[in-house]
């Protein structure tokens, strides 16, 4: 789901880049120190996951995780989406520099907005049950809104590249639903062996 550089409008890129840096600095003002172990290896788990792509009709999809990554991270999510980014840019030339903050942007923030729902429906159905509903929520969401804010950037920067975007989106239906199913099964495992990773403020 990542765009490419060269692709989006100045405008675009500026705007995205902002929105980056705001959310990376609201990611490690609430980041305690004490999780900063969980942040590393949930951005290398976002990182792997994005390089195992699984050939779907004439193109691939791969996992991205950043819903999990929101019901776990809350805003820390920022840092650690930002942090796997780069080094796929660098390294695997996956996306690009100059695109760099549109992409985090669009990860991050909807696995921050997938977090909040996943509390908002854990809250109002408690009890194991409410919160694999909560967990697989969250999971899809996350997955959604990154099509959504990516497929906006797109559409935003040139209206030619609206087909484009609404194919993005509705190529992505698949992956919230198994986003959704790994989300759950993550969250129930951890919330038996360490509930108190899923306390972020």
């Amino acid at each position: 789901m990542h765009i490419a550089d060269g692709v989006l409008s100045p405008a675009v890129l500026g705007t995205g880049a902002a929105l980056a840096a705001v959310g990376t600095a609201v990611g490690l003002r609430r980041l305690d120190y004490d999780r900063l172990m969980t942040v590393a290896m949930l951005s290398a788990a976002f990182l792997v996951a994005s390089l195992v792509h699984v050939p779907v009709g004439f193109s691939s999809m791969h996992l991205i995780l950043n819903g999990l990554l929101g019901v776990l991270l809350g805003f820390a999510a920022f840092p650690a989406i930002l942090a796997a980014l780069a080094l796929q840019a660098l390294l695997f030339q996956y996306g690009g520099l100059t695109i760099l903050g549109v992409n985090t942007f669009c990860m991050a923030f909807s696995g921050v907005l997938a977090g909040y729902c996943f509390k908002a429906v854990a809250r109002i159905c408690p009890g194991p049950k409410g919160q694999k509903a909560a967990a697989f929520c969250g999971g899809a969401l996350g997955v959604a809104l990154a099509g959504l804010f990516t497929a906006s950037a797109l559409a935003f920067s040139d209206e030619g590249f609206i087909t484009t975007a609404q194919l993005l989106f509705l190529t992505h239906l698949p992956v919230m639903l198994v986003e959704g199913i790994i989300t759950m099964f993550m969250v129930s495992f951890i919330a038996r062996v360490r509930p108190e990773m899923l306390h972020w403020r």
